[in-house]
Protein backbone atom coordinates (compact mmCIF):
# COMPACT_ATOMS: atom_id res chain seq x y z
CA UNK A 1 0.00 0.00 0.00
CA UNK A 2 1.27 3.66 -0.80
CA UNK A 3 1.35 5.00 3.09
CA UNK A 4 3.86 1.64 4.19
CA UNK A 5 6.04 3.05 1.47
CA UNK A 6 5.95 6.55 1.26
CA UNK A 7 8.07 8.94 3.98
CA UNK A 8 7.70 12.07 5.21
CA UNK A 9 7.09 14.76 2.54
CA UNK A 10 9.71 17.76 2.63
CA UNK A 11 6.86 19.70 4.38
CA UNK A 12 7.61 17.81 7.38
CA UNK A 13 11.65 18.34 7.36
CA UNK A 14 10.77 21.76 7.26
CA UNK A 15 8.46 21.78 9.89
CA UNK A 16 10.47 19.89 12.17
CA UNK A 17 13.20 22.90 12.16
CA UNK A 18 10.47 25.55 12.50
CA UNK A 19 8.63 23.95 15.26
CA UNK A 20 11.62 22.76 17.31
CA UNK A 21 13.04 26.63 16.81
CA UNK A 22 9.47 28.17 17.87
CA UNK A 23 9.30 25.93 20.54
CA UNK A 24 12.05 26.33 22.19
CA UNK A 25 11.78 30.79 21.75
CA UNK A 26 8.61 29.97 24.17
CA UNK A 27 10.22 30.14 27.52
CA UNK A 28 9.19 27.25 29.53
CA UNK A 29 11.46 27.02 32.09
CA UNK A 30 10.47 25.29 35.37
CA UNK A 31 11.80 26.37 38.41
CA UNK A 32 10.60 23.93 40.59
CA UNK A 33 7.93 24.53 43.42
CA UNK A 34 5.12 25.37 40.34
CA UNK A 35 7.08 28.07 39.51
CA UNK A 36 6.43 27.44 35.55
CA UNK A 37 4.25 28.33 33.00
CA UNK A 38 3.51 25.55 30.05
CA UNK A 39 0.48 26.72 28.29
CA UNK A 40 1.94 29.02 25.12
CA UNK A 41 3.70 25.92 24.29
CA UNK A 42 0.55 23.86 24.45
CA UNK A 43 -1.33 26.01 22.80
CA UNK A 44 1.01 26.23 20.39
CA UNK A 45 1.38 22.57 19.99
CA UNK A 46 -2.45 22.18 20.21
CA UNK A 47 -3.16 25.10 17.12
CA UNK A 48 -1.02 23.18 15.05
CA UNK A 49 -2.72 19.66 15.57
CA UNK A 50 -6.10 21.35 15.18
CA UNK A 51 -4.93 22.92 11.81
CA UNK A 52 -4.53 19.38 11.01
CA UNK A 53 -7.52 18.19 11.98
CA UNK A 54 -6.49 16.40 15.14
CA UNK A 55 -8.58 17.46 18.09
CA UNK A 56 -6.40 18.75 20.79
CA UNK A 57 -7.67 18.49 24.16
CA UNK A 58 -6.18 20.82 26.63
CA UNK A 59 -6.06 19.78 30.70
CA UNK A 60 -4.39 21.65 33.63
CA UNK A 61 -4.34 20.93 37.26
CA UNK A 62 -3.15 24.35 37.87
CA UNK A 63 -3.93 27.39 35.78
CA UNK A 64 -0.76 27.83 33.45
CA UNK A 65 0.30 24.34 33.34
CA UNK A 66 -1.19 22.70 30.27
CA UNK A 67 -1.23 20.00 28.92
CA UNK A 68 -2.21 18.49 25.30
CA UNK A 69 -3.73 15.53 24.36
CA UNK A 70 -5.12 14.08 21.47
CA UNK A 71 -6.19 10.38 19.39
CA UNK A 72 -5.40 9.34 15.96
CA UNK A 73 -7.49 6.40 15.29
CA UNK A 74 -6.03 3.42 13.66
CA UNK A 75 -7.14 1.48 11.31
CA UNK A 76 -7.21 -1.86 13.30
CA UNK A 77 -9.57 -1.12 16.10
CA UNK A 78 -8.68 -4.06 17.60
CA UNK A 79 -5.59 -2.99 17.87
CA UNK A 80 -4.08 -2.08 21.53
CA UNK A 81 -3.54 1.75 21.08
CA UNK A 82 -0.04 3.26 21.69
CA UNK A 83 1.11 6.53 23.60
CA UNK A 84 3.78 9.10 22.31
CA UNK A 85 4.48 11.70 25.29
CA UNK A 86 7.01 14.47 25.59
CA UNK A 87 7.48 17.30 28.12
CA UNK A 88 6.87 21.02 26.94
CA UNK A 89 8.90 22.39 30.18
CA UNK A 90 12.83 22.68 30.26
CA UNK A 91 15.31 23.11 33.05
CA UNK A 92 16.18 26.88 33.34
CA UNK A 93 19.17 28.26 31.58
CA UNK A 94 21.73 30.56 32.38
CA UNK A 95 22.12 33.11 29.48
CA UNK A 96 25.20 34.68 30.53
CA UNK A 97 27.15 30.86 30.11
CA UNK A 98 25.63 30.64 26.53
CA UNK A 99 27.30 31.49 22.92
CA UNK A 100 23.75 32.01 21.62
CA UNK A 101 20.47 33.30 23.88
CA UNK A 102 19.17 30.02 25.05
CA UNK A 103 15.61 31.09 24.02
CA UNK A 104 16.49 32.52 21.05
CA UNK A 105 16.09 29.23 19.01
CA UNK A 106 18.59 29.98 16.67
CA UNK A 107 19.04 28.59 13.25
CA UNK A 108 23.34 28.76 12.41
CA UNK A 109 24.61 26.28 9.99
CA UNK A 110 22.64 23.90 10.01
CA UNK A 111 21.95 23.64 14.13
CA UNK A 112 19.23 24.44 16.22
CA UNK A 113 20.14 25.91 18.99
CA UNK A 114 18.29 26.69 22.52
CA UNK A 115 16.88 25.08 25.89
CA UNK A 116 14.71 21.89 24.90
CA UNK A 117 16.80 21.38 21.62
CA UNK A 118 17.44 17.98 22.76
CA UNK A 119 15.20 17.48 26.27
CA UNK A 120 12.94 17.46 24.58
CA UNK A 121 11.52 20.17 22.47
CA UNK A 122 12.78 18.83 19.21
CA UNK A 123 10.99 15.08 20.16
CA UNK A 124 7.95 17.43 20.45
CA UNK A 125 8.45 19.11 16.99
CA UNK A 126 9.12 15.62 15.32
CA UNK A 127 6.37 14.30 16.52
CA UNK A 128 4.33 17.28 15.55
CA UNK A 129 5.73 17.29 12.02
CA UNK A 130 4.98 13.07 11.37
CA UNK A 131 1.09 13.33 12.45
CA UNK A 132 0.94 16.87 10.56
CA UNK A 133 2.49 14.82 7.37
CA UNK A 134 -0.07 12.14 7.82
CA UNK A 135 -2.66 14.35 7.56
CA UNK A 136 -1.85 16.08 3.77
CA UNK A 137 -1.59 12.35 2.67
CA UNK A 138 -4.57 10.62 3.96
CA UNK A 139 -2.38 8.34 6.08
CA UNK A 140 -3.54 6.31 8.96
CA UNK A 141 -1.42 4.46 11.54
CA UNK A 142 -2.98 0.69 12.56
CA UNK A 143 -3.64 1.23 16.10
CA UNK A 144 -4.53 4.15 17.47
CA UNK A 145 -2.28 6.96 18.55
CA UNK A 146 -2.54 8.53 21.89
CA UNK A 147 -0.38 12.03 21.58
CA UNK A 148 0.78 13.39 25.02
CA UNK A 149 2.35 16.90 25.64
CA UNK A 150 2.85 18.02 29.20
CA UNK A 151 3.46 19.69 31.79
CA UNK A 152 5.81 19.56 34.88
CA UNK A 153 8.18 16.63 33.60
CA UNK A 154 11.15 18.37 34.89
CA UNK A 155 10.05 19.05 38.40
CA UNK A 156 7.38 16.67 40.06
CA UNK A 157 4.67 15.70 37.26
CA UNK A 158 2.44 16.74 39.19
CA UNK A 159 0.96 19.04 36.86
CA UNK A 160 1.62 16.75 34.18
CA UNK A 161 1.61 13.43 33.89
CA UNK A 162 0.26 12.71 37.77
CA UNK A 163 -2.58 14.83 37.38
CA UNK A 164 -3.12 13.28 33.43
CA UNK A 165 -2.74 9.39 34.84
CA UNK A 166 -4.84 10.29 38.03
CA UNK A 167 -7.67 12.60 36.73
CA UNK A 168 -7.45 11.56 32.98
CA UNK A 169 -7.16 7.91 32.58
CA UNK A 170 -9.81 7.47 30.03
CA UNK A 171 -7.66 9.37 27.54
CA UNK A 172 -5.49 6.86 27.20
CA UNK A 173 -7.89 3.91 26.93
CA UNK A 174 -6.47 1.08 25.29
CA UNK A 175 -2.63 2.48 25.64
CA UNK A 176 -0.71 -0.43 26.62
CA UNK A 177 3.00 0.56 25.45
CA UNK A 178 4.42 3.87 24.75
CA UNK A 179 7.13 5.92 24.02
CA UNK A 180 9.28 9.01 24.69
CA UNK A 181 12.57 10.77 25.22
CA UNK A 182 15.76 9.55 25.68
CA UNK A 183 16.56 6.70 23.53
CA UNK A 184 17.68 5.91 19.86
CA UNK A 185 20.35 8.66 19.98
CA UNK A 186 23.23 8.02 18.08
CA UNK A 187 26.33 7.27 20.66
CA UNK A 188 30.29 7.03 19.47
CA UNK A 189 32.50 5.28 21.31
CA UNK A 190 35.10 5.05 18.92
CA UNK A 191 35.79 5.63 15.70
CA UNK A 192 33.55 3.83 13.02
CA UNK A 193 31.39 2.60 15.96
CA UNK A 194 27.57 4.06 15.80
CA UNK A 195 25.53 2.85 18.82
CA UNK A 196 21.70 3.41 19.38
CA UNK A 197 20.88 2.71 22.61
CA UNK A 198 17.18 2.04 23.04
CA UNK A 199 16.08 2.37 26.88
CA UNK A 200 13.69 -0.46 27.84
CA UNK A 201 14.29 0.89 31.60
CA UNK A 202 14.30 3.17 34.09
CA UNK A 203 15.71 3.37 37.94
CA UNK A 204 12.95 4.85 40.39
CA UNK A 205 13.63 8.33 41.72
CA UNK A 206 14.08 8.64 45.40
CA UNK A 207 14.45 12.01 46.56
CA UNK A 208 15.19 11.98 50.11
CA UNK A 209 15.13 14.54 52.79
CA UNK A 210 17.68 14.10 55.39
CA UNK A 211 17.07 15.91 59.30
CA UNK A 212 19.01 16.21 61.96
CA UNK A 213 18.12 17.62 65.19
CA UNK A 214 20.09 18.68 68.06
CA UNK A 215 20.49 21.05 71.17
CA UNK A 216 20.73 24.46 70.34
CA UNK A 217 23.09 26.87 71.65
CA UNK A 218 26.27 29.16 71.98
CA UNK A 219 28.75 28.77 69.20
CA UNK A 220 31.30 28.82 71.68
CA UNK A 221 30.09 26.28 74.30
CA UNK A 222 31.07 22.25 73.98
CA UNK A 223 27.59 20.81 72.47
CA UNK A 224 27.90 16.79 72.11
CA UNK A 225 24.34 17.25 70.57
CA UNK A 226 25.32 19.57 67.53
CA UNK A 227 22.73 19.22 64.54
CA UNK A 228 25.35 20.23 61.73
CA UNK A 229 27.57 17.52 62.79
CA UNK A 230 25.56 14.67 62.79
CA UNK A 231 23.70 15.57 59.67
CA UNK A 232 27.35 16.25 57.92
CA UNK A 233 28.15 12.92 59.21
CA UNK A 234 25.59 11.30 57.70
CA UNK A 235 25.82 13.13 54.18
CA UNK A 236 29.58 12.12 54.49
CA UNK A 237 28.68 8.50 54.75
CA UNK A 238 26.22 8.33 52.12
CA UNK A 239 28.42 9.86 49.62
CA UNK A 240 31.33 7.54 50.50
CA UNK A 241 29.53 4.96 50.47
CA UNK A 242 29.80 1.78 47.40
CA UNK A 243 26.39 0.52 46.44
CA UNK A 244 26.95 -3.26 45.49
CA UNK A 245 26.55 -4.36 41.73
CA UNK A 246 22.74 -4.77 40.73
CA UNK A 247 22.64 -6.60 37.49
CA UNK A 248 18.93 -5.83 36.00
CA UNK A 249 17.40 -7.87 32.81
CA UNK A 250 18.24 -4.95 30.69
CA UNK A 251 21.22 -3.84 31.74
CA UNK A 252 22.38 -7.52 31.46
CA UNK A 253 21.60 -8.04 27.97
CA UNK A 254 23.08 -4.27 27.30
CA UNK A 255 26.35 -5.38 28.50
CA UNK A 256 25.96 -9.03 26.54
CA UNK A 257 25.45 -7.33 23.20
CA UNK A 258 28.17 -4.84 23.75
CA UNK A 259 30.61 -7.26 25.00
CA UNK A 260 29.83 -9.16 21.61
CA UNK A 261 30.52 -5.76 19.69
CA UNK A 262 33.83 -5.61 21.51
CA UNK A 263 34.41 -8.91 21.30
CA UNK A 264 35.20 -9.15 25.02
CA UNK A 265 34.67 -13.29 25.93
CA UNK A 266 32.13 -13.40 29.17
CA UNK A 267 29.54 -14.44 30.34
CA UNK A 268 27.44 -12.02 31.90
CA UNK A 269 25.35 -14.44 33.57
CA UNK A 270 28.02 -15.53 35.25
CA UNK A 271 27.72 -15.61 39.19
CA UNK A 272 31.12 -14.39 39.49
CA UNK A 273 30.90 -11.87 36.88
CA UNK A 274 32.79 -9.04 37.70
CA UNK A 275 31.48 -6.03 36.47
CA UNK A 276 33.98 -3.50 37.10
CA UNK A 277 36.22 -5.37 35.06
CA UNK A 278 33.99 -5.75 32.46
CA UNK A 279 33.26 -1.94 32.16
CA UNK A 280 36.84 -1.29 31.79
CA UNK A 281 36.80 -3.65 28.61
CA UNK A 282 34.54 -1.40 27.01
CA UNK A 283 35.90 1.85 27.76
CA UNK A 284 33.66 4.94 26.37
CA UNK A 285 30.92 2.89 26.03
CA UNK A 286 30.75 1.83 29.54
CA UNK A 287 28.81 5.28 29.66
CA UNK A 288 26.02 3.53 29.06
CA UNK A 289 25.29 1.25 31.39
CA UNK A 290 27.89 2.30 34.47
CA UNK A 291 25.36 4.74 36.38
CA UNK A 292 22.80 1.86 35.96
CA UNK A 293 24.27 -1.63 37.19
CA UNK A 294 24.18 -0.07 40.82
CA UNK A 295 21.65 1.63 43.28
CA UNK A 296 22.66 5.30 44.28
CA UNK A 297 22.45 8.50 46.12
CA UNK A 298 24.24 11.72 45.77
CA UNK A 299 23.66 14.39 48.61
CA UNK A 300 22.66 17.74 46.70
CA UNK A 301 21.57 20.44 49.01
CA UNK A 302 22.29 21.35 52.45
CA UNK A 303 20.18 23.55 54.62
CA UNK A 304 21.35 24.66 58.44
CA UNK A 305 21.77 27.82 60.37
CA UNK A 306 21.21 31.49 60.56
CA UNK A 307 24.71 32.61 62.31
CA UNK A 308 28.08 31.86 62.29
CA UNK A 309 27.88 31.83 66.33
CA UNK A 310 24.81 30.40 67.02
CA UNK A 311 24.28 26.37 66.91
CA UNK A 312 21.35 25.86 64.99
CA UNK A 313 18.80 22.46 66.50
CA UNK A 314 18.16 21.40 63.12
CA UNK A 315 19.82 20.84 59.65
CA UNK A 316 18.68 19.55 56.60
CA UNK A 317 20.71 18.18 53.73
CA UNK A 318 18.76 16.61 50.24
CA UNK A 319 20.33 13.54 48.25
CA UNK A 320 19.00 12.27 45.14
CA UNK A 321 18.70 8.83 45.59
CA UNK A 322 17.96 6.60 42.40
CA UNK A 323 17.03 2.81 42.73
CA UNK A 324 16.89 -0.04 40.56
CA UNK A 325 14.19 -2.36 39.61
CA UNK A 326 14.15 -4.81 42.90
CA UNK A 327 16.20 -2.69 44.46
CA UNK A 328 13.89 -0.99 46.54
CA UNK A 329 14.30 -2.66 49.96
CA UNK A 330 17.75 -2.61 49.67
CA UNK A 331 17.67 0.92 49.19
CA UNK A 332 15.86 1.93 52.06
CA UNK A 333 17.63 -0.45 54.59
CA UNK A 334 21.07 1.14 53.38
CA UNK A 335 19.50 4.16 53.74
CA UNK A 336 18.55 3.57 58.17
CA UNK A 337 22.67 2.20 58.04
CA UNK A 338 23.98 4.92 56.51
CA UNK A 339 21.61 8.17 58.50
CA UNK A 340 22.06 6.46 61.61
CA UNK A 341 20.87 7.15 64.97
CA UNK A 342 20.78 11.19 65.34
CA UNK A 343 19.46 11.55 61.55
CA UNK A 344 15.67 10.39 59.91
CA UNK A 345 15.11 10.46 56.37
CA UNK A 346 12.17 10.70 54.44
CA UNK A 347 10.94 10.54 50.24
CA UNK A 348 10.80 13.35 49.62
CA UNK A 349 10.01 12.63 46.03
CA UNK A 350 9.29 8.97 45.24
CA UNK A 351 8.78 7.08 41.69
CA UNK A 352 8.98 3.61 40.76
CA UNK A 353 11.87 1.98 38.65
CA UNK A 354 10.52 0.28 35.65
CA UNK A 355 11.88 -2.60 33.02
CA UNK A 356 10.10 -2.90 29.52
CA UNK A 357 11.30 -6.19 27.74
CA UNK A 358 13.95 -6.74 25.30
CA UNK A 359 13.01 -9.44 23.24
CA UNK A 360 9.19 -7.92 22.49
CA UNK A 361 7.98 -7.63 19.37
CA UNK A 362 7.84 -3.86 20.08
CA UNK A 363 11.42 -3.45 20.96
CA UNK A 364 11.92 -5.46 17.68
CA UNK A 365 10.24 -2.89 15.62
CA UNK A 366 12.08 -0.07 17.13
CA UNK A 367 15.25 -1.81 16.24
CA UNK A 368 14.28 -2.41 13.25
CA UNK A 369 13.22 1.29 12.38
CA UNK A 370 16.71 2.72 13.47
CA UNK A 371 18.67 0.27 11.44
CA UNK A 372 16.17 1.23 8.39
CA UNK A 373 17.87 4.10 8.05
CA UNK A 374 21.22 3.56 9.48
CA UNK A 375 22.07 -0.23 8.33
CA UNK A 376 25.45 0.06 10.04
CA UNK A 377 24.40 1.50 13.21
CA UNK A 378 24.01 -1.07 16.38
CA UNK A 379 21.39 -1.30 18.32
CA UNK A 380 21.14 -2.23 21.53
CA UNK A 381 18.85 -1.88 24.97
CA UNK A 382 19.96 0.11 27.79
CA UNK A 383 18.57 1.42 31.22
CA UNK A 384 17.93 5.14 32.07
CA UNK A 385 20.37 6.32 35.36
CA UNK A 386 16.95 9.21 35.87
CA UNK A 387 13.34 8.90 35.05
CA UNK A 388 10.62 10.01 32.54
CA UNK A 389 6.79 10.52 32.41
CA UNK A 390 6.83 7.08 31.74
CA UNK A 391 7.28 6.34 35.49
CA UNK A 392 3.61 8.06 35.63
CA UNK A 393 1.77 6.72 32.70
CA UNK A 394 3.11 2.91 34.51
CA UNK A 395 0.42 3.20 36.82
CA UNK A 396 -2.82 2.25 33.85
CA UNK A 397 -0.38 -0.36 32.76
CA UNK A 398 1.46 1.52 30.01
CA UNK A 399 4.93 -0.37 29.29
CA UNK A 400 7.36 2.53 28.17
CA UNK A 401 10.70 2.62 25.81
CA UNK A 402 12.77 5.31 25.41
CA UNK A 403 13.10 6.28 21.43
CA UNK A 404 13.62 9.78 20.43
CA UNK A 405 16.04 8.90 17.86
CA UNK A 406 18.76 11.42 16.08
CA UNK A 407 21.83 10.27 14.43
CA UNK A 408 24.77 12.46 15.67
CA UNK A 409 27.37 13.52 14.60
CA UNK A 410 30.59 11.72 16.57
CA UNK A 411 31.60 15.19 17.76
CA UNK A 412 28.31 16.06 19.34
CA UNK A 413 28.41 15.21 23.14
CA UNK A 414 24.53 14.13 23.50
CA UNK A 415 24.73 13.44 27.34
CA UNK A 416 26.60 16.83 27.78
CA UNK A 417 23.81 18.72 26.08
CA UNK A 418 21.21 17.47 28.62
CA UNK A 419 20.83 19.98 30.93
CA UNK A 420 23.67 22.02 29.89
CA UNK A 421 25.58 24.96 28.23
CA UNK A 422 24.94 25.95 24.75
CA UNK A 423 22.13 22.67 24.39
CA UNK A 424 21.85 22.22 20.26
CA UNK A 425 20.63 19.66 17.52
CA UNK A 426 21.68 19.47 14.04
CA UNK A 427 19.06 19.78 11.39
CA UNK A 428 19.64 16.85 9.92
CA UNK A 429 19.64 14.58 13.25
CA UNK A 430 16.05 16.63 13.24
CA UNK A 431 15.29 15.04 9.98
CA UNK A 432 16.96 11.42 10.73
CA UNK A 433 14.47 11.37 13.66
CA UNK A 434 11.16 12.43 11.76
CA UNK A 435 11.71 9.70 9.37
CA UNK A 436 12.63 7.18 12.14
CA UNK A 437 9.39 7.88 13.83
CA UNK A 438 7.24 8.33 10.73
CA UNK A 439 8.20 4.47 9.97
CA UNK A 440 7.82 2.66 13.44
CA UNK A 441 4.09 4.67 14.10
CA UNK A 442 3.05 3.25 10.90
CA UNK A 443 4.59 -0.06 11.38
CA UNK A 444 3.76 -0.22 14.94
Amino acid sequence: MAEEVRGPDTTALDEVVTFTSELIRIDTTNRGGGDCRERPAAEYVAERLADAGIEPTLLERTPGRTNVVARIPGTDPSAEALLVHGHLDVVPADPAEWSVHPFSGEVRDGVVWGRGAVDMKNMDAMVLAVVRSWARHGIRPRRDIVLAYTADEEASAEDGSDFLADRHAALFEGCTEGISESGAFSFHPQPGTTLYPIAAGERGTAWLKLTARGRAGHGSKVNTANAVTHLAAAVARIGAHTWPVRLTTTVRAALTELAALYGVDVDTSAPDLDVDVLLDKLGPAAALVESTVRNSANPTMLEAGYKVNVIPGQAVAYVDGRMLPGGEEEFAATMDLLTGPDVEWEFHHREVPLEAPVDSPTFAKLRAAVERFDPAGHVLPFTMSGGTDAKQFSRLGITGYGFSPLRLPPDLDYGALFHGVDERVPVDALHFGVRVLDHYLKSA
